[in-house]
């Protein structure tokens, strides 16, 4: 009887355990638009932050207004271990292009866990590119 009670305690903290941490890293199902956009601007803020990294950019849009943009990416390990960024990577007052999924509500916030790039425009250097960039949305 004893052993029985250890058994099913252990496996509820498993559970627990498991569950938890899917809980933790959320999905973005229908938060993002599936189709890529190309967006260009000026480097405000690098935000190398777990877990997930972000840049903070300017765009001009077609009326001559600046918008004050955000993108998200993977954690800072990732950056360095797989793209050998640096804190010169990337600087405020640098051109980039960005490719990326906008947020479905249309606020100037772009995901770039997916079919994603960046380019330093002036230079034409890729500093990120996901596995999967280039390819198309996957069928809904």
């Amino acid at each position: 009887m004893k052993k029985h009670v250890l058994h099913c305690i252990y496996a509820l903290v498993g559970v627990l355990v498991i569950s938890a941490s899917a809980w933790a890293h959320h999905g973005d199902a229908d938060r993002y638009i599936q189709e890529v956009i190309v967006v260009s601007g000026t480097v405000v803020e690098v935000q190398m932050t777990n877990p997930h990294a972000h840049i903070v950019f300017d765009v001009t849009d077609e009326s001559g207004k600046t918008v004050r943009w955000q993108a998200e990416m993977g954690g800072p390990q990732q950056l360095i271990k797989q793209f050998g960024w640096t804190p010169s990577t990337m600087k405020p007052g640098m051109k980039i292009t960005l490719t990326g999924r906008r947020l479905r509500s249309g606020a100037p916030y772009l995901n770039l866990t997916e079919r994603a790039n960046i380019v330093l425009t002036d230079s034409g250097k890729e500093v990120f590119r996901t596995q999967n960039y280039g390819e198309p949305p996957p069928k809904q």
